[in-house]
């Protein structure tokens, strides 16, 4: 019965309904917290460019918390440690499978953390790059290159990953690209303004895709 409440209540939001996003508090020490205005800002520009209707404060949630279930995104980021226990992992599983979306974006020192935290979650399913011909690079903007650099840490090329179940993409796990600091306010990493337009309308895409998916 939960999952069937869970997938209506996601379906709904794509008919103009007012709409909830997340943060995740996980633990482990890493700064669940950096980047706060990140969100506001991309919701800010979602709502102005796509139509959407998320309300403009996004809330804070725990991977093991059962309201996890009421938001279709959930967003993570950081610099350091991040530790799911066990309640968190079947939690975070629940989630994804029955419709929610999990976007992990490293804010540089997170990868060596998060990717065994990843496999807790999802133990049978790799993480696969995803190609740039993939709807979420297409639409409404278009990125034939896949994932836009953003900003510089070690000279690596930006790369998608995701974990994908019944061809639904349900994990996305963004890496040298660091989408989160160009959705920050312009004084935050002075990033120039095509810069902070190509993370925007890169976030924009993922919205446009869990709710059209």
């Amino acid at each position: 019965m939960k999952k069937i409440i869970v997938v209506v209540f996601f379906l709904a939001s794509t008919f103009g309904f007012s709409q909830e996003i997340a943060l995740l508090k996980y633990s482990g020490g890493g700064d669940w917290y950096a980047n706060p205005t990140s969100l506001p800002n991309l919701i800010k520009f979602c709502n102005q460019n796509i139509n959407t209707k998320i309300k403009q404060k996004p809330a804070t949630v725990e991977p093991g918390s059962p309201d996890l279930l009421s938001y279709p995104y959930v967003h993570l980021t950081g610099h350091g440690n991040v530790v799911f226990n066990e309640n968190d992992v079947t939690n975070l599983r629940n989630y994804m499978v029955s419709g929610g979306f999990l976007h992990i974006d490293d804010n540089y020192g997170l990868d060596q953390y998060v990717r065994k935290e990843i496999k807790k979650v999802f133990p049978n399913n790799d993480l696969v790059e995803i190609p740039a011909n993939h709807t979420i690079f297409q639409k409404p903007y278009s990125f034939p290159a896949g994932i836009p650099k953003i900003h510089e840490h070690d000279g690596k090329r930006p790369q998608a990953f995701g974990i994908f179940i019944e061809n639904r993409l349900v994990l996305l796990y963004t890496y040298e690209t660091d989408l989160g600091d160009g959705w920050e306010d312009p004084e935050v990493n002075n990033d120039p303004a095509e810069v902070r337009q190509k993370a925007l309308k890169m976030g924009a895409n993922i919205m446009h895709y869990i709710f059209n998916h």
